[in-house]
């Protein structure tokens, strides 16, 4: 591979838009990413000259040529430029003239500040939701470190208790523990297939029932159960399909009409 092939390759998979100009700000050469910015191809751009690339520039232009006649560097801050197909486009741009074999060159480096800004919106976003995730993993520590003990507490309750229909409390207290701090799990990012058993829906539905009934005790609100025995067991995962119903049913008590 020539040096030129080299050169070609590195120029191509950069970022920032090349352009080679003579001596006359005739375009010479347009890297992948000039061609994209510009929307024109480098075989098209050969020879043509700069002005007819950007629509309008007369000042830019100037200030081009007397970069190159001067040899010396100019760079430019927030500039608009109005291309030849009436798209306009906002840049930084950098002139650097150079000789090369006894002739004059110029190298334009053209930052589109639209690529930039949505590279610095998309660096701001990455790090606001690093900083939620660590945020919801310290939230999801102090949760589970109370869940634990009110699942121990319990535990020790139930084996103190000589009623059945008490028991059923604890239980669902140590049920509902075990699932938030799955719940969780899964918030945090430990993504776990989901547990897919045959259950039947009315044990879900009843489960629901005892957290519901249990929240809006006193508040005058009866619960009516309408069960259709005939509906054969699910292929579901109990705990999704126990936090779904859950969220359906606090929607219909915030939205129910007073």
């Amino acid at each position: 591979m020539t040096n030129d092939n080299i050169h070609k390759r590195l120029l191509d998979n950069l970022k920032t838009g090349v352009v080679l100009l003579d001596e006359k700000l005739r375009l010479l050469y347009l890297n992948i990413a000039a061609e994209s910015l510009l929307e024109i191809s480098d075989k098209k751009a050969n020879k043509l000259f700069i002005g007819n690339v950007f629509i309008n520039a007369a000042e830019d232009i100037g200030e081009i040529q007397t970069a190159l006649n001067n040899n010396r560097s100019l760079t430019k801050r927030k500039t608009e430029l109005r291309l030849m197909h009436g798209k306009s486009i906002s840049v930084d741009y950098t002139i650097t003239p150079y000789e090369e074999n006894g002739e004059q060159r110029a190298l334009l480096e053209l930052d589109s500040l639209e690529h930039s800004h949505r590279f610095d919106r998309e660096e701001s976003l990455n790090s606001t939701h690093a900083t939620t995730r660590e945020l919801v993993r310290g939230l999801a520590h102090e949760i589970k470190n109370p869940l634990g003990g009110i699942r121990g507490a319990a535990q020790l309750l139930a084996g103190e208790l000589n009623s059945d229909e008490l028991k059923d409390y604890t239980d669902v207290i140590i049920k509902e523990a075990d699932r938030l701090h799955n719940l969780v799990d899964r918030l945090v990012g430990s993504r776990k297939l989901p547990n897919m058993q045959l259950i039947n829906v009315h044990e879900v539905v009843e489960r629901v029932r005892n957290l519901v009934e249990a929240e809006i005790s006193g508040n005058g609100i009866e619960l009516i159960r309408d069960y259709d025995p005939s509906i054969p067991p699910i292929l579901a995962d109990s705990e999704q399909l126990i936090q779904a119903t859950l969220n359906i049913s606090w929607a219909k008590f915030i939205c129910a009409p007073e």
